[in-house]
């Protein structure tokens, strides 16, 4: 409406790569554009980061791997999530696929962030069920590493909101509930969980939420042996029950499991055409992310396996 000029780069893929990080970015620069609006899922955002470095800072998105490897800020980046979702809204990480490697590579630093984040419930009310399935529990699985009112808001609406994706209500507390998570895993990391799931994606081509969700109930029985007093918590923001005097963390499990048995979520890992002959590398490569430091018990290399196989079938 008010005739700005503006370019569409509109070939980004769940998973993306470094190759639509590099086509972005050149159409960016070719167009002579000065700022970005990412509209769409985390795929979208994170490409969106991404594209502002390379676009920027030159060479390619793996020149900037890790932490702290981008020179300045990028230009001004306005995120409009149409899922609820991946947080990336208001995460400082941009986590891109290496196809040369199989290997999902991270980003990370203030200097990525969006300048704005845009929440409209409106734009997720058409999402699929599936879609509006896997990216509700990947959120919770960051509010899980930290943010209760996320999860309270997610466990209490995911249903509701994957059976009637119209419905206003389910879909504010959504959208509130994702933004509530990423802005808590920002200031933190996440766990097993979403080391282990990149694996899955960058060799199977498996939805991030998708993978995060089945693996999800074998890691925290997992990490029963470290449960506090959080996995009570958890329960009841998920089950919607008391945990009473008899609560014991498998309870927490078998609910995990349960919820994305109503979803549609996959049940193990051969449901999503992850084969066995792959975990050996799958668990060295999840061993590299930071995100395995801050999981409540310790983790090794032989007990990323072992979960792998252990979630590998029903």
């Amino acid at each position: 409406g008010a005739n700005l000029k503006y370019s569409e780069y509109l070939d980004v893929l769940p998973n993306p790569t470094t190759t639509i990080v590099d086509e972005c970015a050149a159409q960016y620069k070719a167009a002579g554009c000065t700022a970005i609006i990412a509209l769409g899922g985390g795929s979208p955002m994170d490409v969106a980061k991404a594209v502002g470095v390379v676009a920027k800072f030159g060479g390619t998105i793996g020149d900037y791997e890790g932490v702290g490897k981008v020179p300045g800020p990028i230009d001004t980046l306005i995120a409009v999530p149409t899922t609820a979702g991946t947080g990336s809204e208001v995460t400082v990480a941009a986590v891109i696929t290496d196809e040369a490697r199989n290997y999902k590579l991270s980003v990370l630093g203030p200097e990525i962030s969006p300048t704005y984040a845009v929440l409209d419930p409106e734009l997720i009310m058409t999402a699929p069920a599936s879609v509006a399935a896997a990216c509700g529990v990947d959120a919770l699985t960051f509010a899980m590493a930290m943010g209760e009112k996320a999860m309270e808001l997610i466990g209490g609406n995911i249903r509701k909101f994957v059976a009637r994706r119209n419905d206003p209500d389910a879909a504010c507390a959504m959208m509130l509930g994702s933004t509530f998570a990423g802005i808590a895993f920002a200031n933190n990391r996440l766990g097993d969980i979403h080391a282990m799931s990149h694996p899955v994606s960058a060799f199977f081509h498996v939805a991030h939420g998708v993978a995060n969700a089945v693996l999800m109930p074998t890691i925290f029985e997992f990490n029963a042996l470290a449960a506090d007093e959080r996995y009570a918590n958890i329960y009841q923001y998920i089950t919607g029950k008391e945990a009473g005097p008899d609560f014991v963390p498998q309870m927490l499990c078998d609910a995990l499991r349960q919820l994305n048995n109503d979803l549609g979520i996959p049940a193990c890992l051969a449901d999503v055409g992850v084969t066995e002959d792959k975990i050996p590398q799958m668990a060295v490569d999840a061993m590299k992310s930071g995100n395995v430091m801050v999981n409540p018990r310790i983790t090794t290399v032989k007990d990323v396996e072992a979960l792998y196989h252990k979630a590998m079938y029903k």
